[in-house]
């Protein structure tokens, strides 16, 4: 098959009939068979084929959609009308949507391809793709190690070259973490940037709907189409959708702040020195680097768990055998239905997180803790607040180390918590972020490079994330 290095150049090889988009198609198909032990898809769309040779047609008569033919993968907690929806858990293994979510009508409107659904850690709580019914993904870097969480899938995918782009979601990092692991970009967009309309809820005041992709260009164009309000989501922002494709080749020099609290103890020696390389490379070509302080930072990562675990417990009541999905059939009465239904297809996190939220919520410590939590979120984005009246962008490490070894952490949750100690604070303050592959250690994995934003100042990151891929 011909290469090309981002949709751009695939959509002229396409229009020039130099690439046939049907067996672009089967490319990646094949590819997905072939690496299929990677385990990034929990299933694949059988109607692409027939789909692509449409969208072929299209192409070549000059009337199509802004993404024709671009090949995406989604992350299996967001719904595709008569597709599986199993959030990689077994109480949905057997349940299809009956609707589409949003982005996924503004990915077909614009005549995007829909491969398949990605491998996730379960309902997307994890930072390592090992809590899936589905079993864990491996890295494509180096399979022994983990492709981080929780849409290790959906980055696996698109840096084993297995579509074009992939959707995932970025609750606490999970789309940041993961890109950094496998050395590609993520973006997750400010809150309410994107419609949650069709997904499924995690955590309702921190989901986040974003992408992944191997080049700027293909994250800025993706990320422009399934951004805007949406009348179904009441969190949507009503503030128009910048062009980022276009606005990205705008070359500025920003003011950029370094937090002395994400250089701290914790950071391995060789991501610290590969950050510090592009950081110098940066000051090299004229952006002014100054310190900051993000004082509340220490207690990101227990407000973040408190309070996303307290929202879990909520958002995952709905699941107890009784309206949908799988249903204990021994059970007497309507107690044990709930009880076994849940305790049978509920993983170990699963259950670990909705046990801590509905701790945290229940009489005589939802003040205690709950209520205390909200206080530091307001904190945290204060914080976030200040730094940017002073500095236009903020650049951190993405995580504290490169990818670690599958099994590693899984049996110590506190340990496999801090890996999103530095992606945390995003969420919580409900600003945009990226990570922008950096480097590699001298174990040969990637180092990720984290730039954050004020809010809807995606265009930024975009710019930064540019400059930094032509200084590279």
């Amino acid at each position: 098959m011909i290469s090309y290095s981002n949709y751009s150049e695939k959509i002229s090889l396409i229009k020039s009939k130099q690439l046939s988009l049907p067996e672009n198609v089967r490319f990646f198909l094949n590819a997905i068979e072939t690496k299929k032990n990677i385990n990034a898809y929990n299933f694949v769309f059988d109607d692409i084929i027939s789909k692509s040779e449409a969208i072929d047609k299209k192409i070549q008569s000059g009337a199509f959609g802004k993404l024709a033919g671009l090949v995406v993968a989604v992350k299996d907690v967001i719904s595709i009308e008569g597709k599986p929806l199993t959030c990689s858990s077994k109480i949905l293994r057997n349940f299809n949507s009956v609707y589409n979510a949003t982005i996924i009508d503004k990915l077909l409107l614009s005549d995007a391809l829909l491969i398949g659904k990605t491998n996730c850690d379960e309902f997307a709580m994890g930072s390592s793709n090992e809590n899936s019914a589905y079993g864990a993904v491996l890295n494509p870097i180096n399979e022994e190690y983990v492709p981080g969480g929780s849409s290790g899938g959906s980055a696996a995918a698109v840096a084993a070259r297995l579509c074009d782009v992939a959707i995932g979601t970025d609750t606490g990092g999970s789309i940041r973490q993961p890109a950094s692991f496998c050395g590609i970009y993520g973006i997750k967009p400010t809150y309410g940037r994107v419609s949650r309309y069709g997904l499924t809820a995690f955590a309702s005041s921190f989901d986040s709907i974003g992408a992944f992709a191997k080049n700027i260009f293909d994250l800025a164009i993706v990320m422009e189409t399934i951004s805007g309000n949406d009348e179904y989501d009441s969190t949507s922002s009503e503030l128009p959708v910048q062009n980022y494709s276009e606005l990205m080749n705008i070359s500025k020099k920003f003011k950029i702040g370094i937090p002395k609290e994400y250089f701290a103890e914790g950071l391995d020696g060789e991501v610290k020195l590969v950050i510090k390389e592009k950081i110098s490379r940066l000051k090299k070509n004229g952006f002014e680097i100054v310190d900051i302080s993000l004082p509340h930072s220490e207690y990101a990562i227990s407000t973040y768990y408190i309070l996303t675990t307290a929202e879990a417990s909520a958002n995952l009541s709905r699941y107890d055998g009784v309206h949908y999905g799988h249903r204990n059939i021994s059970a007497n009465n309507l107690n044990e239905t709930y009880e076994l239904s849940r305790t049978e297809a509920f993983g170990d996190e699963v259950k670990r997180r909705i046990m801590l939220g509905t701790y945290v919520l229940s009489s005589g410590y939802y003040d205690a803790y709950y209520v205390k939590a909200q206080r530091v979120r307001r904190l945290i984005k204060n914080d976030f607040e200040k730094a940017f009246s002073e500095v236009d962008l903020i650049l951190t490490p993405t995580s504290p180390t490169t990818a670690f070894k599958i099994g590693e952490k899984k049996n110590n949750p506190l340990q496999m918590y801090l890996s999103d100690i530095y992606t945390t604070s995003a969420n919580l303050a409900g600003i945009p972020a990226i990570s922008i592959p950096a480097g590699y250690a001298s174990n040969g994995l990637p180092v990720g490079l984290q730039i954050l934003a004020n809010q809807f100042q995606e265009s930024l990151l975009f710019q930064i994330a540019k400059t930094l891929e032509n200084l590279s």
